[in-house]
């Protein structure tokens, strides 16, 4: 052969994992109207099993040979397990609710029980409901039966459909089931009354509840497989490239050799290495292990396979295909890792995607808005099974390598003219080389900074940036697109949504309006479309949680505001014209702008997030210059890309922290920069907080039972905080008892002066019936503290004024018996 391509005796193709709100988002539409009630439960299982039909055949048809099974999900991977299992919280219990009803009411909440707790899939922006492990349940007291009959159905209707379609090729149907060590670790653990024990006792209990109660589950469930003909099964334990720890190790190790007379497993881990000790574990694992899924697109794991290798009895997943980027592949960077694997491993391979195929879009080819030269080096879902496909045919020993060859050739073409197309600015690159320690600092500290700003009442309230996205609204932009209606006219019904919503907050006692971002089709997707080295998708649509759905831009060149024009200032002048109150100016931070992106392959990171930091400086400039006195910088995201191994973690939090002060540390001292985050686990990036020197901070709260604002005054954050009060996520109105309640939780924390009153989060996919009760009594809660931290402060004024009274007159009584 003409070049060095590694060559594999042994060679399949695989998948572990697919994306499945459908390609038109099928699964989404059903899920809104089922929860709406305009469709029955058999519309949206109809729905449901077309879209995993239509995924399990595109794998077939793209030459998949090990299909990954049975992760199709009405919601989400993780609660379908604590379901199965019977985990459901006691404050369910008298719900009425039951079977899908129930499912559903765990993730979306009831009036009189919220929902789990929701936060980020490891280092993705895809969304997990945390399950909540009661005391009872400690003690094998389950709330339900344990029932795994749906999962098992799933996958004999998956293998019957693969089976059908395949056509007597060889094609292996391979249950996926997210292991038993995973699902206690990210168990939240609810013991002596503390909403989340400790991380010690943490672990101690996820321990025991695994060996004493899950792991005789799981042992019946493979004892199922077994007897349906399942011979092998993806046993997802992601838990490991995060727990390097031999506590970790030993549990598999306990559960692995429980299983042994079940179906032989292949271990799947994803998103990063394993860790040296972790990967020297694999050489002496459980004789029932008879392969491992790595991951060679992040982390070090082929440096690791170097050093210690694997036996060679071991099928090897080899992740090269990035499941969470959109690029093509880059093919003598795959040859170069598939040559290294090969230097060290001997025996079959699987050439698979990195992880699930949730983390993008389903086809690229749909895009023909894009720009050709860029369209040519994208890769979807669908993509990524032929780049599968195409890697496996050109590795295999004795295969027709030819035509593998002359796709290599096309897909360096592709590249070469996209190089030579992409946006580039030297002028861009020079900005940054030249920027100095001055320029991430603001001219004065907080302290001094507060007193300047706006004057503000205790518990002001606001809410987080965005009001409800009506159909009407949405159809405004569809009548735009279509060329129904101009530009102007675009905008003027805007405006008078705009107007609606400031007098709607006015009314309601809203003591900072926002202009309720109508014109904003997504928190970045509005950003990228007004910044040059941009691209957007028609039909890009990803996974967020749920139904939520986010369509991801794409970075692919130097990034700088579009003929230099500013993004926001119009909507916000427009809003600021129709009230006295200092309305909010709404932005979102330079590392969520990227995280929520699908980043540039040719320059880091670091480097593209201060490109947007400078874009958003340059833009909080020109709205402090049109009067915005409180300007928010959402950085939801910040969190999520913190890397798995802790040794990364500090290049990223320094330059995640530098961007964000690049953006924010050119506004007077006057204007108030707020920041706000959500739905993550904030312990280990409490410092990156502080540093991010924000005058205030709106935090996620209400599904975590007030943890966050625990971790912060615990951690000594000393600027304002705005914790949220009520959980948007969920349709139940909040009663003004219930936040009154919350306030006063706050205040055993935090001095009223600090206290800011706010949703947990946007309410774009609320609606109005919800909204308006919600804000109105979240406004009375406020009110009610404020009317009686006043009237403490009267009460304290007067005991003091009587005491100095009392003071007084004994010191006259005094005198007046020395005078005589």
């Amino acid at each position: 052969m003409s070049i060095n391509v590694p060559q594999f005796s042994e060679v399949a193709t695989g998948t572990i994992g697919f994306p499945r709100v459908g390609k038109d988002r099928e699964l989404k539409k059903a899920l809104e109207s089922y929860w709406a009630g305009t469709t029955d439960r058999t519309h949206l299982l109809d729905v449901a099993a077309q879209v995993e039909k239509a995924n399990l055949l595109a794998q077939v048809d793209a030459g998949i040979e090990r299909i990954g099974v049975g992760s199709f999900s009405l919601y989400d991977q993780v609660l379908d397990w604590a379901f199965r299992l019977g985990l459901i919280p006691s404050r369910f219990a008298n719900s009425g609710k039951e079977g899908l009803d129930l499912y559903f009411a765990l993730a979306r909440g009831i009036p009189g029980a919220r929902a789990l707790h929701m936060t980020k899939w490891f280092d993705t922006n895809y969304h997990y409901l945390v399950p909540e492990i009661e005391e009872p349940f400690l003690a094998g007291k389950f709330a339900a039966e344990v029932d795994f009959s749906d999962f098992l159905q799933q996958i004999a209707k998956s293998r019957d459909i693969v089976a059908a379609a395949a056509a007597g090729k060889k094609v292996q149907s391979l249950p996926i089931v997210l292991g038993p060590v995973t699902l206690v670790k990210l168990c939240r653990y609810i013991v002596g009354g503390a909403q989340q024990a400790a991380p010690e006792t943490k672990a101690q209990l996820a321990a025991a509840f695994l060996k004493d109660h899950v792991l005789p589950h799981y042992v019946e469930l493979f004892k199922q497989l077994k007897a349906a003909h399942v011979d092998e099964v993806l046993f997802q334990e992601p838990i490991l490239v995060v727990n390097h720890d031999a506590e970790t190790r030993a549990l598999l190790t306990h559960v692995l050799e429980a299983l042994a007379d079940g179906p032989k497993v292949h271990l799947v881990t994803f998103f990063d290495d394993l860790g040296e000790e972790t990967f020297k574990w694999l050489q002496a694992a459980p004789k029932n292990v008879v392969g491992v899924s790595l991951d060679f697109t992040r982390g070090d794991n082929a440096g690791l396979l170097a050093k210690h290798g694997l036996p060679k009895h071991l099928t090897l997943g080899a992740g090269v295909v990035d499941a969470r980027n959109v690029w093509q592949i880059n093919v003598d960077d795959i040859i170069s890792k598939l040559a290294a694997i090969r230097a060290s491993f001997e025996g079959k391979l699987v050439v698979q995607p990195s992880a699930s195929l949730q983390h993008v879009p389903y086809d690229a080819t749909v895009e023909t808005k894009l720009p050709s030269a860029l369209r040519q080096v994208l890769a979807f879902a669908f993509q990524k099974l032929k780049e599968v496909d195409f890697i496996a045919r050109l590795i295999k020993k004795d295969g027709d390598n030819a035509a593998a060859l002359e796709e290599k050739k096309a897909i360096e073409e592709a590249w070469s003219a996209f190089h030579s197309a992409k946006p580039s600015s030297e002028a861009i690159r020079t900005r940054i080389a030249n920027l100095k320690e001055e320029d991430l600092k603001r001219a004065q500290a907080f302290a001094q900074r507060k007193p300047q700003q706006v004057p503000l009442p205790l518990f002001y309230t606001t809410s987080i940036g965005s009001l409800p996205q009506t159909t009407t609204v949405r159809g405004l932009r569809v009548k735009l697109q279509r060329g129904r209606i101009t530009a102007d006219e675009y905008r003027s019904q805007i405006d008078q949504h705009i107007a609606h919503s400031i007098g709607l907050q006015e009314g309601l006692g809203i003591d900072v309006p926002v202009h309720g971002e109508f014109e904003r089709t997504d928190m970045v997707e509005y950003f990228g479309q007004k910044i040059d080295g941009f691209a957007f998708t028609n039909n890009g649509w990803v996974q967020s949680y749920g139904s939520r759905c986010v369509r991801p831009p794409i970075i692919w060149g130097d990034l700088s505001r579009s003929g230099g024009l500013a993004m926001t200032v119009r909507e916000f002048v427009v809003a600021q014209s129709y009230t006295h109150l200092p309305v909010k100016a709404m932005l979102t931070g330079p590392t969520t702008i990227l995280n929520w992106s699908f980043p540039r392959a040719d320059i880091t990171r670091r480097e593209q997030a201060l490109q947007i930091a400078l874009v958003l400086r340059d833009e909080i400039d020109d709205l402090t210059k049109a009067g915005a006195k409180v300007v928010q910088v959402d950085e939801p995201a910040l969190r999520e890309g913190l890397p798995l191994n802790a040794a990364r973690r500090d290049a990223y939090l320094q330059w995640a922290v530098d961007s964000f002060r690049l953006a924010t540390a050119g506004a007077p001292s006057s204007v108030q920069i707020v920041t706000h985050m959500c739905y993550a686990e904030f312990d280990d990036v409490m410092a990156a907080i502080d540093a991010l020197d924000a005058d205030v901070i709106s935090i996620e709260n209400s599904r975590n039972n007030d943890k966050t604002i625990k971790d912060l005054t615990a951690y000594g954050y000393e600027r304002d905080i705005g914790p949220g009060v009520y959980d948007i996520h969920s349709p139940v109105v909040p009663t003004v008892d219930e936040i009154v309640e919350k306030l006063r939780l706050f205040l055993k924390h935090l001095h009223p002066s600090r206290v800011v009153v706010n949703p947990d989060c946007g309410l774009k996919t609320r609606q109005w019936k919800e909204v308006v009760p919600s804000l109105r009594n979240m406004v009375t809660a406020a009110s009610i503290l404020r009317a009686e931290y006043e009237s403490n402060q009267q009460h304290r004024k007067n005991g003091l004024a009587n005491k100095n009274v009392d003071s007084l007159n004994k010191d006259s009584e005094e005198t007046k018996g020395g005078d005589a």
